[in-house]
């Protein structure tokens, strides 16, 4: 393969000593949820369809290929398998805390469908449960305390970032 001779992004990589972008976070990250089963099963779970043939029914997903992807969920821990019935053994499938923070992706997911693709109406509102207003999404910085759009989004240096708690934050 030719190595590029722009070294600017190489040079700047070096000076910190790792990549500035999220290519092998977004891959990691595609590697679990990045088919379309696998989301739409995690979809599925949030809406409360938890049973293996509930799940079969809702998604009309092939036998084997929901076994497969429940099985790689629950081993990257977006699912977890809980039993509901001893003789014989059912389980169940829950999200994980893992499992929720998915949930504004598929948010993200449904808007920029009814936006950027033609012919695709809106079929279902999503609200805020407790008082019934239109959910909004939209980016949020605790410092400043605002909402902002993607245009006023930089990356840097993860150890970099100013007031950052990356306690929780998933390895880039």
């Amino acid at each position: 393969m030719a190595r590029s001779t722009d070294t600017s992004d190489d040079d700047a990589a070096e000076s910190v000593g790792r990549p500035l972008d999220s290519q092998a976070a977004i891959e990691r990250t595609l590697s679990v949820i990045g088919d379309k089963w696998s989301i739409l099963v995690v979809r599925a779970v949030l809406r409360g369809v938890r049973r293996f043939d509930e799940l079969i029914d809702d998604l009309g997903i092939a036998r084997p290929v929901l076994a497969e992807r429940l099985k790689r969920l629950v081993a990257h821990d977006v699912l977890t398998k809980v039993p509901y019935q001893e003789h014989p053994a059912r389980y169940e499938y829950r999200l994980t805390e893992a499992g929720l923070a998915l949930s504004p992706v598929l948010v993200a997911l449904v808007r920029w469908s009814e936006t950027h693709l033609p012919n695709v109406e809106p079929t279902t509102a999503l609200v805020h449960a407790p008082c019934g207003t239109e959910l909004e999404q939209a980016f949020w910085c605790r410092t400043c305390a605002t909402t902002f759009g993607p245009s006023a989004i930089r990356g840097v240096q993860a150890d970099a970032a100013v007031g950052a708690d990356h306690s929780g934050d998933l390895p880039g």
